[in-house]
């Protein structure tokens, strides 16, 4: 296992893109911190985002890890990168001619992936406790702990990151060209979308069973890993009672939604080795 990351990472090393790419995602989840200095003039008055408890504990394992996904998109584009350069560098023949099986190659990847996602959520959690502790209101262990929350917001972050590397892991094995890579996984996020219209609206009209299909799409049931968490925050809820409106949701982490994305990232690894090892090299 150490072996198929060091050669990763060798690879990875030498890619000027790739390191450019990987600094500016952690830089752009460490402007997270900036919301904490934004101020508005709202109706004569001044307010601070940070005053609005969106850094309270134990909402902020929610905000961060919601807030904090968008940016994966970074690391998409290394990980399809990766696996492009290795049909254009000729390194993937060469790696097979060298002796590595490939099952090993796929699980090289998966493991870059996997290795990618756990330093993501580490770096995500350190920079939640130093916002959390700098600007939360509640500062008790059983706030910043409280009903286990940190933990489900932070494994479905991880298992977000997860699978969502193992699908552009697998369409940069199935396609080759990074560029062109990229352009199906916005293709296939519009299909999604456009799908739950169709299914919305026109077949299952006035029903929830649209919602219900739609749940198992690959990039739909990642999203459901962690819907926003704006509503919870106590000025939107005010604002919807003065309205007469009332915000309920269900912000919870549910195990069958895991389920879903490790089938998927299960199914994303198994394709790309089924993919690898009928392709002529």
């Amino acid at each position: 296992m150490l072996r198929l990351l060091t050669i990763e990472f060798h690879k990875l090393r030498y890619s000027k893109a790739s390191k450019v790419i990987s600094i500016a995602y952690f830089v752009l989840i460490s402007f997270i911190a900036l919301i904490a200095s934004i101020e508005f003039n709202f109706a004569g008055s001044k307010f601070r985002i940070a005053d609005q408890g969106i850094f309270n504990f134990p909402y902020i394992w929610h905000f961060n890890t919601y807030i904090a996904a968008w940016a994966k998109l970074f690391l998409a584009i290394v990980i399809v990168s990766m696996m492009a350069n290795e049909y254009s560098n000729r390194t993937l023949k060469q790696n097979l001619i060298d002796g590595l099986s490939k099952k090993e190659f796929i699980a090289s990847k998966f493991l870059t992936v996997m290795a990618f996602s756990t330093i993501s959520t580490i770096f995500l959690i350190i920079l939640t406790m130093i916002l959390g502790l700098s600007f939360s209101d509640f500062l008790e262990p059983y706030a910043i702990f409280k009903d286990q929350q940190y933990l489900q917001y932070i494994i479905a972050y991880f298992l977000k990151l997860t699978g969502f590397f193992a699908f552009c892991m697998f369409l940069g094995i199935l396609i080759k060209r990074s560029a062109f890579a990229l352009g199906f996984l916005f293709i296939w996020w519009g299909l999604e979308n456009i799908t739950f219209l169709i299914l919305k609206f026109k077949v299952f009209k006035g029903q929830d069973i649209a919602e219900k299909i739609v749940q198992f799409f690959p990039l739909e049931s990642m999203s459901n890993l962690i819907i926003e968490p704006f509503s919870r925050l106590n000025f939107i809820q005010s604002a919807a009672n003065q309205l007469g409106t009332e915000l309920s949701k269900d912000y919870s982490v549910h195990w069958y939604q895991c389920l879903i994305v490790l089938g998927w990232t299960s199914l994303f690894v198994f394709l790309s080795y089924q993919l690898l090892k009928r392709r002529d090299l």
